[in-house]
């Protein structure tokens, strides 16, 4: 298949491309600049994003596109500025795709749009599925609502759309897992918060290939979680972790600190919500790492 990417550059993105051009794909990823980029025979660098770029014009057939473009959620405080820029960078990259497909003469078959599971907001006792509704409205809930409700928009050219809920992804080198592991490192490792908020994660290789699920079967359609099957409490999560490091566990930071380091970021590492990728259980996708102990293990052996 010819596949475009918006994002392919990214943490998830070049995980990604590696895996769908190992499947056999042709990669297409969108880019500001496509100058100084690598040479990889199945990948093209197409420009778009600036006033001159005409995308669709280097695109004569494309059978999926997928969309991981936007301002990274965990990188500094949450401020009313980088607020307005996590949601407007969403929404302005989703726009630009909704245009980019309806500027194609061929429609492409699916719209694979990144998403997350903050959308159900937050909740120590409630289980959620595609299903769900949000228990509450916060600042992520509703930046997802609003991404995805742009996403659905490539609908109305006979588009399948899927809204890519993705969890914590864990990673040895980026993203949450990158961080959790310094005080381990240190041996002040511990409980953050309570302990009893949900950890929903996803390890980075399942990350990728639920995505490439998603592209390839025709009947998911809408929210599609992106987790594994056993979503697990902090306190299990930090103890896991110790084990497979062989450091101890007793080094609570307590919630008050964390809000004071973090702001409203803080909700990130001491809320949480338990989620069950439903969609994909019955859509019998065969995880690599269902289970808390084995994607660590493999983790941290990289």
């Amino acid at each position: 298949m010819n596949v475009v990417i918006a994002g392919g550059t990214g943490f998830i993105g070049k995980k990604l491309t590696d895996l769908l051009i190992k499947q056999g794909h042709s990669i297409f990823i969108l880019t500001r600049d496509a100058s100084n980029k690598p040479v990889k025979s199945s990948v093209q660098y197409i420009e778009w994003l600036h006033k001159d770029a005409k995308p669709e014009e280097n695109l004569d057939q494309v059978d999926a596109v997928i969309n991981l473009a936007g301002e990274s959620i965990g990188s500094g405080r949450w401020t009313h500025q980088r607020k307005k820029k996590i949601l407007q960078s969403r929404l302005d990259s989703t726009r630009a795709i909704i245009n980019l497909i309806e500027q194609l003469s061929n429609k492409p078959k699916v719209l694979v749009n990144a998403s997350a599971i903050g959308f159900y907001g937050n909740s120590l006792n409630k289980t959620f599925t595609e299903r769900s509704e949000p228990s509450e409205n916060n600042f992520l809930s509703e930046v997802v609502t609003k991404w995805e409700n742009e996403a659905e928009k490539a609908s109305k050219y006979g588009v399948r759309v899927v809204f890519c809920r993705l969890g914590v992804v864990l990673d040895p080198n980026e993203g949450a897992l990158n961080r959790m592991l310094l005080p381990y490192q240190f041996f002040i490792g511990g409980p953050l918060g309570t302990g009893k908020q949900w950890l929903s994660w996803i390890h980075i290789d399942d990350a990728i290939r639920m995505f490439s699920f998603a592209v390839c079967q025709s009947d998911i359609v809408g929210a599609f979680n992106v987790t594994a099957p056993s979503p697990s409490q902090m306190n299990e999560f930090g103890k896991t972790l110790a084990g497979v490091l062989k450091r101890p566990y007793y080094f609570p930071t307590p919630s008050f600190a964390l809000r004071l380091l973090l702001g409203e970021m803080s909700t990130l590492v001491l809320d949480g919500q338990k989620v069950i990728p439903q969609k994909a259980i019955s859509q019998n996708y065969s995880y690599l790492f269902p289970t808390l102990p084995s994607a660590l293990e493999d983790l941290l052996k990289k």
